[in-house]
């Protein structure tokens, strides 16, 4: 196969370093593993007898595009009592990293900016540029707050979206009112595009979630059950907002995913009454000990939500602790999988507790080995 074949956008995408340790995770005798973004708990029971017994009763074809009646007007439902927006529209995508292409796809022209908060989910980077965009990066270190004198200097006239995540995966960082607040504000100020990842909305320990779909009835909200309900491989998301952009999105998904999983959409009615609260409260108490474990240690910040901890090296970078955990029996990821700086490390404690106090143990002895 000749190389001028590939096309110059895919020269302008890494693989992803999550994926090399996932590879390398293959390969290694019982490795403590702590780099995996997903529950650590099954798909509850009730989704998958709803999942399969959609597949018996025949549900195995195309659905609508937009997704099956019963389950867009179950969410529509939820969506018109929390925010009342008359234009405020649902349908059903194939995952939430689906959605995000769609949404980038739909809204970004060639030259167009993308405002993205560092660190940041390891997909919007490479989303921006395969729709053709640039990324602006804005720096959130050391706590990983929004700053919004930050963003309104980024503000330029090619500047198309700005793309937020709470809580936040790599870091866990939940954003408060006043951030969020003021982010919708300053987007409807500007018109600028607002596209709000909510996909880890359930798990917030230390304070309510807040959508800035609360004060910018024209936000773009990516929202789905993989991480609530552990149904990561059945790809199953929804996108609401205003309607004559969610019209163009559906119009892209007919041409490319066509349709979300048809028998997985009836498993989702299962989902959206499924209470996963529990599974919450033992995130909670992970999270707990995690942090009360590492924090001599280690410095933390964020870790309000999601189920990650983003620690900053107690030595070196952040490619040369991770590096030496591996040779420990330990996975973790890399900082720089999600961020321009290489200093810290994410950590996932989606994990069984003996995993968790295995994990502990590694890197408490790593702290102190410089």
């Amino acid at each position: 196969m000749s190389e001028h074949w590939i096309a110059d956008r895919m020269h302008q995408i890494d693989a992803s370093g999550i994926r090399k340790v996932f590879d390398l995770a293959a390969r290694m005798n019982v490795p403590i593993n702590l780099s995996i973004g997903q529950p650590h708990f099954d798909t509850p029971e009730p989704i998958k007898q709803a999942l399969c017994q959609a597949v018996s009763d025949g549900k195995n074809a195309y659905s609508q595009t937009q997704g099956i009646a019963a389950l867009i007007e179950k969410i529509q439902a939820h969506v018109d009592e929390t925010y009342g927006h008359p234009d405020r529209k649902v349908f059903i995508s194939s995952g939430t990293s689906g959605a995000l292409m769609l949404s980038l796809s739909t809204l970004v022209n060639p030259g167009d900016e993308v405002i993205i908060f560092d660190p940041y989910f390891v997909m919007y980077k490479h989303l921006v540029t395969l729709a053709g965009g640039k990324a602006v990066l804005i720096d959130t270190y050391p706590d990983f707050r929004i700053d919004l004198d930050k963003v309104r200097d980024a503000i330029t006239p090619r500047t198309k979206v700005i793309l937020c995540n709470s809580p936040s995966n790599p870091t866990g960082y939940v954003a408060g009112e006043e951030e969020i607040r003021g982010l919708a504000e300053l987007a409807k100020e500007h018109d600028v595009a607002l596209v709000s990842d909510e996909i880890y909305r359930s798990f917030c320990y230390d304070q309510p979630f807040i959508s800035p779909a609360s004060w910018n009835d024209q936000t773009i909200v990516i929202d789905g059950f993989s991480k609530s309900h552990s149904m990561t491989g059945l790809r199953l998301g929804y996108v609401h907002g205003p309607e004559h952009v969610l019209q163009q999105m559906i119009k892209l998904q007919q041409f490319t995913f066509v349709c979300a999983p048809h028998p997985v959409q009836w498993a989702g009615l299962a989902a959206w009454d499924y209470d996963v609260s529990d599974r919450v409260e033992q995130y909670r108490c992970k999270r707990d000990f995690m942090v009360a474990e590492l924090g001599d240690d280690f410095e933390i910040a964020g870790a309000g939500g999601a189920f990650y901890l983003f620690m900053k090296s107690p030595w070196g970078t952040g490619t040369e602790f991770v590096a030496e955990a591996i040779k420990h029996g330990l996975l973790i990821i890399p900082g720089n999988v999600f961020s321009s700086r290489d200093t810290h490390i994410r950590i996932s404690y989606a994990a069984e507790d003996d995993t968790l106090q295995r994990g502990v143990e590694v890197l408490q002895k790593l702290a102190t080995v410089r």
